[in-house]
């Protein structure tokens, strides 16, 4: 993922300098890339950057016209519209371009980044005061991962160039992998690299002298929960007052914008309240080998109304042919936060990044309008894992358990967010920009406010009143398409019918993809010359990887999973993974979750861990 590196110390430029180079190479990943260093000798600052040619946060650094205080930033911020003519009223000139007014927005905000508004991180030096100030934004999902020894402070936007410089840290942490195994994250802040940490959400920590000072935290998440929560009918005036008031924010800039529509209520608000002028908003769908699925069916039908032009980016045999290659990518890429199964979102994000280079979507609408829980621990199958390593997904399981004390928003917002959906972001925005309207400050502010009267269980919201008002009001012929599952729609006589067929249908897909119970393997092998799977597989997503590993892949599962160096791993039962593979390749077994999960600990060795 584009972002900042460097190296914080009182050692000699001599020393700091080929390091910073070394970083600079690793993090170069693409020729779409541009990137630089910059050295304040006298403070101990070195820092690097790399950004995708022509986006947001090209063109670093950044100065104040006195050239005494430099910013270096990534990512996107999404401004309170006439903050930058009010920059210029107080006396300070930049291009207009990209986000040169935010270093004189440092000068004039005594609380920056506080009020900053998006997905970011950055450093700010002040050679006046003598400091410098690493900040990211504060739901933690523009990364920084640091190392901090006797010598020096490293920071860098992926971990492996910090693996570079310091190649002792090249060390699995097994209570890291016992969390990603059973999560499949890295819980509370932590890396898979022993020794290697990622920096809090909402941080400033300030340097003095090449050392720290303090390490600062600009947002607690105590001021939204504290909040006193609004009768249903004020929240969703609020949350509409919102959500279309700030929506403009999110397709400001230069950069070609297209909308990844999906079948369900969160893009759908989207188009409702973004009336673009017809035929100016590309707009597409990933989709599967089978059949088109739900989501293509009713994003063509959204498209159709709101008269964008619209297209299918197929999911086939040109990606499995090729899956090797992405896998690996996939988890080099994330830094082994993006499992193996991640490999076909890659695949479709650079094929997007061909019609734009800013990807639209609705990710995190559900999570923080219906806090949904998007992952969970689950033990994975006995035997797998040695009797030591098991104490490590029993502790994942405890610490997973302690996440949810507190409000619901925050879970989602400052936890599930940054440690669970931080690997599919990092590894799409390795190939786009990727934006969403629903991680807006103020949006998530208002979902804090959300009477828990409507809560029907576990914290969740499971009516969709607000999304399906939401669309109505902002256009009531979006609202007379169902969702991929039924919901909304007009209200004929045979909906409930329709629904209950599309719930019925996305189940069984589960029953046969990645969620077939073992009973059920075993009676779909015994009638296996039937192809019963062609039935239900396609209907809903466009990625099926138990077959996907049992046939067309099974000689790459086999040779990763069954070669001498995975068997040797010590955490792992060698007569277990035998069996998992051989079972699964013959059919009549399913260990869809288990084979993605052994693949990507087997590339996280091989990638990042085993000596070179």
């Amino acid at each position: 993922m584009p972002g900042i590196f460097g190296i914080i110390t009182k050692k000699s430029r001599e020393w700091v300098e080929p390091q910073l180079r070394r970083m600079m190479t690793t993090l170069s990943h693409s020729s779409s890339y541009t990137g630089g260093t910059w050295t304040d000798e006298s403070l101990g600052i070195y820092v690097g950057w790399t950004a995708r040619r022509g986006s947001f946060s090209d063109h670093m650094p950044l100065h104040n016209e006195r050239k005494n205080r430099v910013l270096f930033f990534s990512g996107e911020e999404y401004p309170q519209p006439g903050i930058k003519d009010q920059l210029k009223r107080q006396g300070h000139e930049w291009d207009g371009k990209g986000p040169a007014y935010l270093v004189h927005l440092s000068e004039e905000d005594t609380a920056f980044p506080r009020n900053l508004n998006g997905r970011f991180h950055g450093i700010l030096v002040d050679q006046v005061a003598q400091t410098a100030m690493i900040f990211n934004d504060r739901y933690g999902m523009h990364r920084i991962y640091y190392h901090e020894s006797k010598d020096a402070f490293y920071f860098s936007a992926e971990a492996k160039a910090i693996l570079e410089v310091r190649p002792e840290l090249r060390e699995a942490d097994y209570r890291s992998l016992g969390e990603f195994v059973t999560c499949g994250c890295v819980l509370e802040d932590r890396s898979i690299f022993r020794g290697v940490q990622i920096l809090p959400t909402a941080s400033a920590w300030q340097f003095r002298n090449a050392a720290i000072e303090k390490k600062g935290k600009y947002f607690d998440a105590a001021e939204w929960e504290n909040q006193e929560p609004l009768d249903p009918e004020a929240y969703y005036k609020q949350l509409r007052n919102v959500f279309s008031q700030n929506l403009s924010r999110y397709f400001n800039g230069n950069e070609q914008i297209a909308v990844s529509l999906t079948g369900g209520l969160d893009t759908r608000m989207i188009m409702a309240w973004w009336n673009a002028p017809p035929y100016s908003l590309p707009s597409y769908t990933f989709a599967g080998p089978f059949r088109e699925c739900q989501d293509v069916v009713i994003a063509r039908e959204v498209a159709k109304v709101c008269q964008q032009p619209y297209e299918v980016i197929p999911v086939g045999e040109e990606f499995l042919s090729r899956f090797a290659h992405y896998a690996e990518r996939a988890v080099y890429l994330s830094d082994g936060c993006a499992a193996v199964n991640r490999a076909a979102d890659l695949y479709a994000n650079e094929r997007a990044a061909q019609i734009a280079s800013v990807r639209m979507t609705g990710n995190y609408g559900s999570e923080i309008l219906r806090r949904l829980r998007a992952f969970k621990a689950v033990e994975p199958a006995p035997g797998l894992f040695q009797q030591e390593f098991c104490a490590n997904i029993g502790r994942a399981k405890q610490t997973y358990s302690n996440l949810f004390d507190g409000h619901a928003v925050s879970f989602t917002a400052f936890r599930q967010a940054p440690w669970y959906q931080y690997g599919l972001l990092a590894l799409e925005q390795t190939q786009l920009s990727v934006r969403s309207p629903f991680l807006d400050n103020e949006l998530v502010q208002t979902a804090f406010r959300a009477s828990k009267s409507r809560i029907v269980k576990n914290d969740i919201f499971e009516d969709n009143d607000d999304c399906g008002r939401l669309i109505a009001d902002g256009n009531p012929h979006l609202s007379q398409i169902p969702t991929d599952r039924g919901l909304g729609g007009q209200n004929h006589w045979f909906s409930s019918v329709t629904r209950g067929m599309l719930e019925f249908t996305f189940k069984a897909e589960y029953a046969y993809d990645y969620g077939m119970p073992q009973w059920l393997a075993r009676v779909d092998h015994a009638l296996s010359p039937l192809h019963l799977e062609r039935l239900f597989l396609g209907r809903h997503k466009f990625c099926h990887y138990r077959i996907w590993y049992r046939d067309c892949l099974a000689s790459y599962v086999q040779e990763i999973l069954l070669d001498p160096r995975t068997l040797s791993r010590p955490y792992l039962e060698r007569s277990t993974v035998e069996h998992i593979v051989t079972r699964h390749l013959k059919g009549d077994r399913n260990y869809t979750t288990e084979i993605s999960r052994l693949l990507t600990l087997e590339l996280q060795h091989r990638l990042f861990i085993d000596p070179r």
